[in-house]
């Protein structure tokens, strides 16, 4: 099956900056190489490269938009706007302390998407960032980082939106699925630590230890959640990335990870870990009510993957003809 979303990216990307004004695309447009700017991860309120949604006018806004749609599946779109919603909410809830807003999110494209056979881009904000690397159009579909505070909004004890509860409550249900000696092996720790431990690095870490239970050790029901789980994070993206990332981890072994309590609304972590793939996600405020959760692949991040194929490609040496020399 073909993969339309490098096209699509590239299309998006092209008509992003074309509806942007000068000064606009200046700040919206690195060079490729900017090795410092392209490999970019923060999550946090920090000043980061690239354009602010809050400046747009409604057009370029809605642009920004869908270069992000066509980086995500319907699903974990409507999470990322609900992410974006929740500065909004955070920022009532401190008080109107500390400025947060909605139109706080930045886009960068490095490179021409016009012309390059090699670009990247990122939409980025507190609690989102979603990198895309393209070349040769192959697409490297790696960090993608989604958080939320409040994780939860309650109102007489349901939940008015909680957008990354199901990557809580189907770890929760494979937890509860590996019985007391499975349980054993995946808890690490008693407890969480503060933050997913890949952070912020450009590099994520290719094996964290304690490794936790293998997937081959689990019985049925158990693999099948775990895959389940794997799935939840590879269906962010569209459903060409999503199954080439699927198909990719068909003969690795899997590994998954808990740490801190098992009580819902207690602070507690999760990881799961594979061939280039590292996922984890953590809870740990003191109120239980702060998620992150990211999906990265240590040797293909920021589009290491393709960018060395590309790379290969470029070098490799072509036929010899008869009588050159060797």
């Amino acid at each position: 099956m073909e993969d339309p979303a490098p096209e699509r990216m590239r299309t998006a990307a092209a008509a992003f900056l074309a509806a942007l004004d000068e000064p606009a695309r200046d700040a919206a447009r690195h060079a490729f190489d900017d090795e410092p700017a392209r490999r970019w991860l923060e999550y946090r309120p920090r000043p980061r490269p690239g354009v602010a949604l809050d400046g747009l006018d409604v057009t370029a806004r809605k642009a920004a938009h869908r270069l992000l749609a066509t980086a995500l599946s319907p699903a974990a779109y409507a999470q990322a706007m609900t992410v974006m919603a929740l500065e909004e909410v955070l920022d009532r809830a401190e008080g109107w302390r500390r400025g947060r807003h909605s139109g706080d999110y930045w886009v960068a494209v490095f490179g021409d998407p016009d012309r390059d056979d090699s670009w990247a881009w990122r939409f980025e904000g507190h609690h989102l960032s979603v990198s895309m690397t393209v070349a040769d159009d192959q697409v490297s579909p790696a960090p993608v980082f989604l958080g939320a505070n409040p994780a939860t909004v309650r109102h007489a004890g349901r939940p008015v939106t909680r957008p990354l509860g199901p990557e809580e409550d189907l770890a929760r249900e494979l937890l509860d699925a590996l019985g007391p000696g499975g349980r054993s092996a995946a808890i690490v720790a008693d407890e969480a630590p503060a933050d997913i431990i890949s952070a912020t690095r450009a590099t994520a870490p290719g094996r964290l230890d304690p490794l936790g239970v293998p997937r081959g050790r689990l019985g049925a029901t158990g693999r099948a959640l775990l895959d389940r789980l794997v799935a939840l994070y590879l269906d962010r993206l569209p459903p060409e990335l999503a199954a080439r990332e699927a198909a990719r981890l068909d003969d690795g072994e899997l590994h998954f990870a808990w740490a801190g309590p098992v009580e819902p609304g207690r602070r507690h972590y999760y990881r799961v870990q594979g061939e280039d793939l590292l996922i984890e996600y953590d809870n740990t405020t003191d109120d239980g009510n702060h998620a992150h959760t990211v999906l990265r692949r240590p040797a293909g991040d920021f589009g290491a993957d393709v960018l060395a194929a590309h790379h290969a490609a470029a070098h490799r040496p072509g036929p010899l003809s008869p009588g050159a020399p060797r």
